[in-house]
């Protein structure tokens, strides 16, 4: 069989030398749309006016590929992936590429944020059959839908290193015609390896795996990846990775006495801060970057993603927890400003994410990655021409400004990390060195210098504004906006900023409007922005997938904790059955990552990594044990069990491709405390109960306030709660376990005594 080679997930040293293979000139002018026309998604209508036969997933491709037993060629991206956008340049805008496209196959675009489980099973097998993957994916299958061939990126033309995308098709179309029925076994040989590959599962009477062994082994695994001196678990690219960082948060709580706890402290703070100084921190525009191409943190690549934005919130808010340090509550003040203007809907939801390219003039012709966000030192010294006071003579705001962030005047990005060389002369800014010895440079007081890069950022932002803006992909999804309800509800509670808890209960409003299906209460996948910002929905929704459900239970449980709005947790616990029903795996336990009943799906997978967002399995661990705690339902507590249990293997041999399962295996053996107030809600004594509860990092624990309202929901959900009262009027704290309390405190100081005992 024809075997093409596949290209791994992270294609800037890959596609270093294929670029230059581009071909220019060759694209049709403007044609009549294709059926993608008329789809919702972003990413498929940015593909309606290519040359090529697009269809949508769906039935009417399937049976046009079977009535003309023809291969069907399967491209996956998302509208903010910078390599889809290249390949669309090169090739699916290429007229002949397209005509050798709608002549030799069925061709189908899918978004990958629309539709993760066929992206999931195809993705398998890229991974499988090359040992990487990413997007944009282009995967060739039987008309029955098996892959036979994959991979990701393609340059048009072939080169020394890389065969062609028109040679792979045209290769691809005559193997269909001479070997078919060697291709359709080899298709079914491969599907079979894959569900042997994927299955995660385990017998009945496994147990979850022991709490200690996975911890020390992802904290040895973690520690031993980690890049002393810039922070950080690889040295490049580098991601945020927020599910590392918390588990780290998770260890130095059960640890706090040990040096490894220390040290777990101090991973985490570090990578944090240079995260922040770094240019993968937007220092103008506020939020961050998908990820670092260098070890660094410098130079970025440049889309920003709601799910980034939603996580980062949560763990710089913990990190302010933890130490104190106001730099760590301002980080995430600023990821909470980013998402709310930038990428908030006025109708409360949060749209997907903002693109790496942009145009970096109105007039310009071409979009370049990182256009709308970099800057010529000419540019800063034009914006900032004005002397410093208090500075020697001749100081400029520009040149403090310029020092601070790392600004050169032939640019401060490395050629290596600029192969196609779109940020020649150009700075990404960067933070070079701290605010005392740049005071201290150019004798300044603290107060004067903070004013003055106050000031430096204010103007460069108004500059930046005139620029023409990236695109934004104006999808909604159930999922990434429950990871924000998550980080505004969870900043609001730890810094005490009720704006941010209002916003969380704004989106959650929204999913509930928009992403709830009328009668079922099932959840929807996605809702689109449509004309004078009208909520749309596609002509047949998506239903929610598994961690549609997993992060909105999340969010509920995070913004329940933070306004003590009941019905936020009402509806929690209902969405909970609904996912037990939809996705549980009776026979071997955890949950599927879709429902049962799709024939264009050959697999049913449980996704097994935690990467740039956590895995569902994951975080309902955590939901599962929460959602018993405010229901007394202890068969949730036995799921969680049995998914730690389906997990075990892989929890204990490598748990660093775990790691926020592993910090779940933790709360699950050491038990969550019900931090129980009983007071009245509006009392100031309540208020700082509350505040001392929010201001300590205590990973097990769930929050409750028992307002005395014995009709209310929680009252009817544990009977228990009746028992506790009040001590001499004041506000009392109890803390539980398994519904079992301790003796009742009336200060917040004996009630921090209580948290740590």
């Amino acid at each position: 069989m024809f075997a093409v080679p596949l290209r791994r997930a992270r294609r800037p040293v890959f596609l270093a030398g294929s670029m230059a293979m581009a071909t220019a000139g060759r694209s049709s002018p403007a044609r009549p749309a294709n059926r993608l026309i008329y789809e919702k998604s972003p990413y498929l209508q940015q593909h309606a006016c290519n040359p090529v036969d697009w269809y949508p997933w769906g039935q009417e491709a399937f049976d046009k590929a079977k009535q003309e037993n023809k291969p069907i060629f399967l491209s996956v991206g998302y509208s903010t992936c910078h390599w889809c956008h290249v390949m669309e340049e090169e090739s699916f805008k290429n007229q002949e590429i397209g005509e050798i496209m709608s002549k030799n196959f069925v061709c189908i675009k899918v978004d990958r944020e629309e539709r993760p489980d066929v992206d999931k099973v195809y993705m398998t097998f890229v991974q499988a059959t090359s040992g990487g993957g990413g997007w944009p994916m282009s995967v060739w299958l039987t008309p029955d839908l098996k892959p036979f061939v994959g991979g990701t990126y393609f340059p048009p033309e072939d080169s020394a290193h890389h065969v062609g995308f028109r040679t792979v098709l045209l290769r691809i179309a005559e193997q269909w015609r001479q070997n078919q029925e060697a291709l359709l076994q080899s298709s079914q040989r491969i599907l079979e390896a894959l569900h042997s590959l994927s299955r995660v599962g385990t017998q009945e009477q496994q147990a979850a795996p022991p709490a200690q062994e996975v911890l020390t082994t992802c904290f040895q695994q973690l520690s031993g990846s980690y890049d002393e001196e810039y922070g950080g678990f690889s040295q490049c690219p580098k991601f945020p990775t927020p599910v590392n960082l918390n588990f780290l948060f998770t260890y130095w709580a059960l640890h706090r006495t040990t040096p490894e706890g220390a040290r777990a402290l101090q991973m985490s703070l570090h990578t944090l801060k240079m995260m922040a100084h770094g240019g993968i921190h937007d220092h103008i525009g506020q939020g961050f970057h998908r990820y670092s191409t260098d070890r660094h943190w410098h130079v970025p690549h440049f889309e920003k993603m709601l799910y980034d934005q939603g996580q980062l919130a949560v763990v710089y808010s913990r990190a302010f927890q933890i130490s104190g340090d106001e730099f760590f509550a301002d980080v995430a003040a600023d990821i909470l400003l980013y998402a709310s203007r930038d990428l908030g809907s006025q109708t409360g939801g949060f749209y997907s994410a903002e693109d790496a390219d942009s145009y970096p003039t109105a007039a310009s012709s071409k979009k370049r990655e990182g256009a709308f966000c970099v800057w010529a030192a000419e540019e800063v010294r034009a914006l900032l021409p004005d002397p410093v006071e208090g500075a020697a003579e001749g100081t400029t705001l520009g040149d403090v400004f310029m020092h601070h962030y790392g600004v050169k005047e032939d640019g401060n990005v490395s050629p290596r990390k600029d192969p196609h060389k779109e940020l020649q002369g150009k700075n990404v800014l960067i933070v070079r060195s701290s605010p005392e010895l740049t005071a201290a440079r150019f004798g300044l007081q603290p107060g004067q210098l903070s004013a003055a890069l106050q000031e430096g950022r204010h103007r460069l932002q108004a500059a930046r504004a005139q620029r023409p803006r990236p695109h934004l992909d104006t999808k909604m999804l159930a999922s990434w906006n429950g990871l924000m309800i998550s980080g505004f509800a969870q900043a609001g509670a730890v810094l005490a900023k009720q704006e941010y808890v209002s916003r969380a209960a704004q989106a959650a409003g929204f999913v509930r409007r928009h992403l709830l299906e009328p009668g079922s209460g099932r959840l929807l996948r996605s809702c689109y922005r449509g004309e004078a910002d009208v909520v749309e929905q596609s002509a047949a929704p998506i239903h929610g997938f598994l961690e549609d459900y997993v992060f909105i239970i999340q969010g509920l449980f995070d913004l329940y904790e933070a306004s003590l709005d009941q019905s936020w947790l009402e509806w929690a616990l209902q969405l909970q059955h609904i996912q037990d029903k939809l996705f549980w795996d009776p026979k071997g336990f955890a949950y599927f990552s879709s429902e049962a009943g799709d024939p264009s799906l050959l697999l049913r997978l449980k996704d097994d990594q935690d990467g740039a967002e956590p895995a569902a399995n994951s975080v309902t661990v955590t939901n599962l044990l929460r959602a018993a705690s405010y229901s007394g339902h202890m068969e949730w507590v036995e799921k969680a069990g049995q998914i730690l249990a389906a997990f075990s293997e892989r929890l204990q041999k490598i748990p660093l491709a775990l790691p926020e399962m592993a910090r779940a295996t933790a709360m699950f053996h050491h038990t969550l405390k019900q931090v129980v107030i009983c007071g009245n809600p509006q009392g100031e004594d309540t208020k700082e109960m509350l505040r001392c509860v929010h201001s300590t990092f205590i990973p097990n624990k769930v929050l409750m306030l028992a307002d005395g309202d014995r009709a209310g929901f929680l009252y009817r959900q544990l009977p228990f709660l009746s028992s506790l009262e009040r001590k001499e009027g004041k506000a009392t704290a109890y803390v539980c376990s398994n519904f079992t309390c301790s003796l009742p405190v009336t200060s917040p100081r004996a009630l921090q005594e209580l948290l740590h005992a």
